[in-house]
């Protein structure tokens, strides 16, 4: 496998797979582009051609073409591979090629029966005029290939034959089945008497179908989908999302429909960030597709009972798995599609509206306007839970304060409670509460860009003839901040990073003019971060003294969170006097 990546690197240039995604701008031997990972006004995303690397000053980002189109197109890195390989035209060893063959020939049997559908659709008015009575235009109907298929045991086989294709592949990629009973050649057509919405992967390409009822079809269920081949896996795919990836990266949201036709008035509205689930539970696979893109999802499900049902579970896994969830809730009786098409500031305003799971199932409670101790017991029965899935103790924080500001109940026993709940797997975080409620941001992320950005800026300077900056003097600072041990670490931590921490400095800094004041600047940043990290472990250990009735321990510590405070309030000061 690694044979086929450096031959591919060795082919593709990084300016230009990239540039084939982005605009990129001339930086003296490199390139600069506005990111595509998150929303910023100039650029920040820099490119080494030489290094074959790309780093976002930004966001943090970063990697080679792999990384780059396994984030950008949200593909795994088999998807990633495949796809660049594909376009250098390097064969990969660790491919089965009579495997890879025989799923080009049935994406090429799917390809024949979509035409097939599309021009019945052509032919059947009556199932085109409905579309178009649902409110799609025939811009939308032509874009995203719908089709028709008549109601007859044998109408796509007998034309799939005629066009070469065997019944095992039609088989094979879940058009036909073998019937039970002894019928004529014993085979018949799996969709007959449907409106055909074909299922496309990451890349456009039609991997399967999803058909509704049409014409009349005893005991036939509303919606039918293909059955699972070697093409189509249901808990991976997302109808949409080829075309949704792009604008969910840039929005930085996802919505969430349940059926095709909610989510074809959703991108014909403008709401491009919207994948569908087609009727199949939604899965970890289906999250880590989305993940990759963006980590909040707006469930817009039905107002039914059921469409309400298949929200909650979706949004409870999202939830679980540390995704920033919140629901969409419906005028009664409508659905996304209905709502657009009738109604469209109705439906804008719903999604404007969309509020956190947590928040969600508070407000439901409290119009129920029970008595304090059943209210209690449903807050602890039904919305604690969400609560406990919450990675960030800051999170936490933020809605217990909420949950005791309208129900009247005590934040310590909220806090108590939620303690009790069994954790979610892979959670990581600090179950205390905070004993004042003095505002904390979490740092570690930031901290690390920081250092790093410090530390390139040092092994930058250090290999020059005439550096613009007293590396001594810096170090210095960084010590006195921190302590030797602290920064000695650092050194050590990112020497191994050296090179690569040399290029984002060159590339970030080279052009600017007024490196020093930049310092300035990441010196106060990096003073704050240490100073928060200084001041959560006071702040712990002053809820641990408080437990524990240690009356002049606390003192002592408060006293500390108050200097730190002080010093935190001083360097704001500071940076906005510009000293």
């Amino acid at each position: 496998m690694s044979t086929s990546v450096e031959k591919i690197k060795e082919r593709l240039d990084i300016a230009e797979v990239l540039g084939s995604y982005i605009k990129l701008e001339k930086a003296g031997s490199n390139f600069k582009a506005k990111c595509p990972f998150h929303n910023e006004k100039s650029p920040s995303f820099f490119i080494s051609t030489s290094r074959g690397t790309y780093y976002c000053f930004g966001c943090g980002m970063k990697g080679d073409i792999f990384t780059f189109v396994e984030e950008f197109e949200g593909l795994d890195f088999k998807g990633a591979l495949k796809l660049l390989a594909e376009r250098a035209g390097v064969e990969l060893e660790a491919v089965n090629t009579t495997e890879r063959n025989e799923n080009d020939r049935l994406r090429e049997v799917l390809e024949i029966a979509t035409q097939y559908f599309v021009q019945n659709l052509k032919d059947k008015s009556a199932a085109r005029d409905y579309l178009l009575e649902r409110g799609l235009t025939q811009e939308t109907i032509d874009a995203w290939r719908l089709g028709y298929v008549p109601n007859e045991w044998r109408a796509l086989s007998t034309y799939l034959r005629s066009k070469k294709v065997s019944d095992a592949e039609m088989i094979k990629v879940g058009l036909t089945k073998m019937s039970e009973k002894a019928r004529e050649d014993g085979m018949y057509d799996i969709f007959r008497g449907r409106i055909i919405f074909p299922i496309f992967d990451t890349s456009g390409r039609v991997i399967a179908f999803s058909g509704r009822i049409f014409d009349e079809v005893p005991d036939a269920p509303k919606y039918l989908n293909s059955p699972e081949t070697p093409l189509f896996v249901k808990s991976e795919t997302l109808y949409g999302f080829d075309r949704a990836k792009t604008s969910i990266r840039k929005r930085d949201y996802t919505i969430l429909v349940e059926g095709q036709m909610d989510l074809l008035m959703c991108h014909q509205a403008g709401f491009d960030n919207t994948v569908a689930s087609s009727g199949t539970a939604f899965t970890k696979e289906h999250l880590a597709k989305l993940e990759r893109l963006s980590k909040r999802i707006i469930f817009a499900y039905d107002s039914d009972g059921a469409g309400f049902t298949a929200a909650n579970k979706s949004a409870v896994l999202a939830l679980s798995l540390k995704l920033e969830v919140k629901l969409c809730e419906l005028p009664k009786g409508s659905d996304p599609a209905e709502l657009i098409k009738n109604d469209p500031s109705s439906w804008k305003e719903s999604l404007k509206n969309a509020k956190h799971l947590i928040d969600f199932y508070l407000d439901k409670l409290m119009l129920d306007k029970l008595e304090s101790r059943a209210l209690a017991k449903e807050i602890e029965k039904k919305v604690l839970p969400y609560v406990s899935m919450l990675e960030s103790s800051i999170e936490q924080s933020h809605f217990i304060s909420q949950i005791a500001k309208r129900t009247g109940i005590r934040e310590d026993a909220i806090w108590t409670d939620v303690r009790k709940l069994p954790r979610v797997q892979g959670e990581t975080r600090n179950d205390s509460p905070p004993a004042h409620s003095v505002p904390v941001i979490e740092t570690k992320n930031r901290k690390n860009y920081i250092e790093r950005r410090l530390f390139g800026v040092i092994f930058w300077q250090e290999k020059e003839k005439e550096p613009q900056v007293d590396i001594i003097r810096l170090r210095a600072t960084l010590i006195l901040i921190a302590g030797d041990k602290y920064i000695h670490d650092l050194v050590e931590h990112f020497k191994p990073l050296a090179e690569e921490l040399i290029f984002e400095a060159e590339s970030y800094y080279g052009e600017t003019a007024a490196l020093t004041r930049e310092i300035s600047e990441l010196i106060i940043n990096f003073e704050e971060d240490v100073l928060r990290e200084q001041f959560v472990k006071v702040m712990k250990e002053l809820s641990e003294a408080e437990h524990q009735k240690d009356k002049e321990r606390s003192a002592k510590l408060l006293e500390s969170c108050q200097e730190i405070s002080q010093k935190l309030a001083e360097l704001s000061r500071r940076r906005l006097s510009g000293e």
